[in-house]
């Protein structure tokens, strides 16, 4: 028995074939082999055709089925399909479900002035108690662009939807969305449990243009006949799962419960974190959505925190101080300075504005250097240390409102590769860092076998989830010195 898992990402498409007794990946593959184009004609575009993520979805499921092949797996043992996507895109369709123009896609930042207008015109008082967040520059406001500078557009479409919304449409004829997806969207009310009719009211739009609701695990769809023969699959599979990137890697991490965070650190860094109530940053540092197993009853929400001085320092300083050197001989070498690096402090928000810190760009910055003293160890241990003490002070955010952070899951990937890194980030926060080989596409087979009752539960789906390592916090109190000489730096930017 297995499970196909999907992750939509705007590079690239991933499939999984994972076997469900095992938990172990048997299959898998992507395309494009290099980045998937993105359209730009404006600065601040960007935009994507949805037909191209079927033709790649296509391309890796034929991969995967010819991998299976080979160790003679049987198609007709798939028992569930579930969708990982990029969140926040907006993709329209009329009717007969033809698409009606380009996906306007998660990184695109022409609809920053609705989101801004709305948040001024329905205030404070409602949009983050209600909706968590402003309304900002989600898939409401980028179809409040449409809109306005598309009215023949608009007028033609008969359903809005997140990229997995459409994705599992194509699959399954079925036009949904889950509680989930309507938060990242910002459509979601989280005080009335419905779509938000003072937002809708706002722009002026129809509440018909919202697929139906449906259970984030669960059947969403069964594949057609066109679909199956398309993609080389059995009729009938059931699509039983899907959600955002974000929520679907802390599910890959296996983060569901409050007090777990999830995170990542590639060019960028993400924070996820989990807390048990509902709840908001007054400041609007962070952005809160519906987890993939938040009930009205039982809430769950996802605290999401994106850092975008993250790796690319640290990528920075291999480039143009270390001419190249290896990853592994950095680490190395910055392993000899002590903690704390003698004093030296790096902020590493070179990277543009940064939102927990309220939009400002406090560029970056070498702090407390001294030519006698200090040598290359001490700035590269400098550069990771201030790496994670921007995740830290993400943290705090979080913890102010009302997160308790026992551990925290990650794959060994980018910079969590580095045991200074990962050892950092134990020692300041005091959370046991847990490391895992898994990946979003996994995620959303896994997600998808708790959709169709395969598993009873997450405890059942993630029992055999591979931990490679786990670090405990050590260090605390020099870590905590190191961290406040930090953040003393960047109070007086």
């Amino acid at each position: 028995m297995y499970l196909l898992g999907y992750d939509i990402g705007s590079s690239s498409v991933k499939a999984s074939l994972v076997d469900a007794e095992s938990g172990k990946c048997v299959a898998s593959a992507f395309h494009p082999k290099t980045e998937a184009p993105i359209i730009s004609k404006k600065a601040g575009w960007a935009e994507q055709d949805p037909s191209m993520w079927l033709g790649y979805l296509r391309l890796a499921t034929a991969d995967v089925l010819s991998q299976a092949k080979e160790q003679e797996l049987n198609p007709k043992d798939i028992k569930a399909i579930g969708i990982s996507y990029q969140m926040h895109g907006l993709v329209c369709v009329d009717k007969d479900l033809n698409v009606l123009r380009p996906a306007i896609i998660w990184c695109d930042s022409r609809a920053v002035p609705y989101g801004q207008r709305a948040f001024e015109a329905l205030g404070e008082a409602y949009c983050l108690p209600h909706l968590l967040n402003s309304p900002g520059n989600f898939t409401a406001a980028k179809l409040a662009w449409v809109k306005e500078h598309e009215p023949e557009v608009y007028k033609r479409i008969w359903k809005v939807m997140l990229p997995g919304d459409f994705i599992a449409m194509r699959l399954t004829g079925v036009t949904c969305t889950t509680v989930s997806g309507l938060s990242e969207g910002i459509f979601w009310d989280f005080r009335k449990h419905r779509p938000s009719a003072e937002l809708l009211e706002y722009f002026g739009f129809d509440p018909t243009l919202l697929p139906q609701v449906k259970p984030t695990f669960g059947v969403q769809g069964t594949l057609t006949r066109a679909a199956a023969e398309a993609l080389g699959l059995p009729e009938g599979i059931p699509v039983t799962y899907r959600a955002g990137d974000q929520p679907n890697n802390a599910l890959s991490l296996n983060v569901f419960n409050p007090g777990e965070i999830a995170s990542t650190a590639g060019t960028s860094g993400v924070v996820y974190g989990v807390i048990g109530q509902v709840n908001y940053d007054p400041l609007s540092r962070v952005n809160s959505f519906a987890h993939v197993n938040h009930t009205d009853k039982d809430p769950r929400l996802g605290v999401l925190l994106c850092i975008n001085g993250t790796g690319i320092l640290n990528s920075w300083m291999r480039r143009n101080v270390m001419q190249g050197m290896s990853y592994p001989q950095i680490n190395e070498l910055a392993s000899k300075a002590p903690i704390g690096c003698d004093g030296v402090s790096i902020l590493p928000f070179g990277n543009g504005a940064e939102r927990m810190l309220l939009n400002k760009d406090k560029g970056c910055s070498i702090n407390g250097l001294n030519f006698n003293r200090h040598s290359q160890a001490h700035l590269l241990r400098a550069a990771q240390e201030g790496i994670v003490f921007s995740f830290q002070y993400g943290i705090e955010i979080m913890q102010e409102m009302g997160m308790k952070v026992d551990k925290i899951h990650a794959g060994l990937a980018n910079m969590f590769q580095s045991p200074i890194f990962r050892e950092t980030l134990a020692g300041v926060s005091g959370a046991t860092i847990e490391l895992y080989n898994t990946d979003g596409s996994v995620g959303a087979a896994k997600g998808a076998g708790m959709g169709a009752g395969i598993y009873k539960n997450a405890r059942e789906a993630f029992a055999t989830l591979e931990r490679l390592d786990v670090v405990f916090p050590d260090h605390q109190e020099e870590y905590r010195a190191a961290y406040e000489q930090w953040k003393s730096y960047l109070n007086n930017q």
